[in-house]
């Protein structure tokens, strides 16, 4: 089984207008309504690929009765800490411009009780899991370091995956993260630098295996990915598709990368199986996950290249 980690679900409201006019009234063309949170979407994705996959986390009172019918639509199965208040809703606007506005929100803090409940819960169920995702934000004045507190409820043997960046990620990387996920922008605001070649690009990779990590995966987001465990170093090079979301696209990554790492796969298999993962969640409209299909056909036409 793998566990997946939610510690910060969100609604996410994608709204197309035709302007966007501060101060004036704007009508909207088209509007998506999406029940996610990075970890969440990973779940999906498990699912997808055929991995029994379970997921747990924060979940709010008030709106998160949702959330549930979506899992139980995917066949998730699932069993959160529920805190009082309402599951934060993010709002992005797109003009006639392709212009985005983003307006977004926190979520409610979360108890001393709460938090504690969520690391025994993680403790309980990772006992029984091959791999762990954590990955996303934090509530409302909850530290960096309730990464920390989650990962070492994890048992020794059980692969630990990470997504997220800054202290969050030099938290998690404390208890020998197995892999770990950044994109570019990430790494740079992570370790204060600016890369713009590909040494600089391992370099920043490498730093992270000094902290901690195992196996760093660095999304370049449309170009595919690089893979480095500090002795081998390979990139795998997206294929060109029509891409008609960005949304959950990272998750998309994770959850194959996972399940490839779960299996025992090599680190070119985890590569190019997050590649795939990657590039079929951008195919997909109207959705946060891909279609298990059209993974299998991407990734068959991926290839990968040592560094």
């Amino acid at each position: 089984m793998i566990l997946a980690i939610c510690l910060s679900p969100c609604i996410d409201v994608n709204m197309e207008v035709d302007s966007l006019c501060v101060g004036k009234t704007n009508k909207i063309l088209n509007k998506r309504i999406y029940f996610t949170g990075k970890a969440i979407n990973t779940a999906r994705g498990l699912k997808r690929l055929g991995a029994e996959v379970y997921a747990t986390g924060f979940m709010y009172e008030d709106n998160g009765k949702l959330f549930e019918q979506e899992l139980h639509y995917e066949c998730v199965p699932y069993k959160f800490v529920w805190c009082p208040g309402r599951v934060r809703e993010n709002y992005k606007f797109v003009d006639n411009k392709s212009m985005l506005t983003e307006v977004d929100d926190i979520s409610p803090e979360v108890s001393d009780e709460k938090k504690a409940e969520l690391v025994s819960r993680v403790r309980e169920l990772s006992a029984g899991s091959e791999a762990v995702v954590l990955s996303g934000g934090l509530a409302k004045g909850m530290p960096p370091s309730y990464y920390g507190d989650i990962l070492s409820a994890v048992p020794d043997g059980v692969k630990k995956v990470v997504d997220t960046s800054g202290e969050r990620l030099f938290e998690a990387l404390k208890y020998d993260a197995d892999l770990v996920k950044p994109n570019l922008q990430e790494l740079q605001s992570t370790l204060k630098i600016t890369i713009n070649s590909k040494e600089e690009m391992l370099y920043g990779c490498r730093e992270l295996l000094k902290r901690g990590a195992k196996r760093v995966l660095l999304s370049l987001g449309k170009e595919g990915a690089v893979i480095t465990d500090g002795s081998e170093s390979y990139y795998c090079k997206s294929i060109n598709v029509a891409m008609n979301s960005t949304i959950g696209a990272g998750d998309g990554m994770v959850a194959a990368a996972t399940f490839a790492l779960a299996k025992g796969g090599s680190l070119k298999e985890i590569l190019r199986c997050g590649v795939a993962g990657g590039t079929a969640a951008v195919t997909t409209p109207d959705s946060i996950t891909f279609k298990r299909e059209k993974y299998e056909e991407i990734l068959n036409g991926l290839e990968v290249t040592e560094l």
